[in-house]
């Protein structure tokens, strides 16, 4: 029933379903790769899944005060609705490159070609903030308490329509997708 419990079940599955099936994406569009030595769950470092938790939650800590101060200061009706849509979009944008542009020094990440992953690459991963912000904000606002249930399966309705929306544009580029992993294994672990 607790608000902070909800919001973390809401970001672990979120972020899990990026991380098992979003990743690929990056993996194919951007030509991205994690080099770190690590147990992986789908090809994808399970420390991944701890370090998303943490940067999503932050992220959309954020996002709701941003959109909690445009629903209090302004009055319903087209003027706030687009504000509030502008405000979607462009701190998706910025979240994703701020993210793209921080990670960028980390050795075990890389990129083909950094200039397309700062752009494109950033509009790409924007996809996924601009379904999360607007559906985790509703989680237990205006008064309507959410259920576990709901939490989990707007969750999960989030996940699958941000994969929707990720494999349309990889489709718009014209780039054919391979996800190839192990469900689970050790890549240059020393035993």
């Amino acid at each position: 029933e607790r608000y902070s419990f909800k919001a973390n079940v809401w970001i672990f599955i979120f972020s899990h379903i990026g991380n098992y099936w979003y990743t690929h994406y990056f993996y194919t569009v951007l030509k991205a790769r994690y080099s770190m030595p690590s147990w992986r769950l789908n090809d994808v470092p399970v420390a991944m899944t701890f370090a998303t938790h943490f940067y999503f939650t932050t992220y959309h800590t954020f996002s709701n005060l941003l959109l909690r101060k445009i629903t209090t200061r302004y009055r319903p009706g087209l003027v706030r609705f687009v504000f509030a849509t502008g405000t979607v979009l462009a701190f998706s944008y910025f979240t994703a490159f701020m993210e793209t542009l921080t990670i960028s020094a980390y050795p075990d990440y890389s990129f083909e070609d950094r200039y397309m992953a700062y752009t494109v690459g950033s509009a790409f991963y924007g996809i996924y903030f601009i379904v999360s912000f607007p559906v985790f904000f509703r989680l237990d606002e205006s008064g309507v308490k959410h259920t576990l249930f709901q939490t989990c399966f707007e969750a999960l309705g989030s996940g699958m329509l941000v994969l929707i929306l990720l494999d349309a544009v990889r489709l718009v580029l014209g780039i054919p997708f391979v996800m190839a992993g192990d469900l689970w294994k050790c890549t240059d672990c020393k035993h």
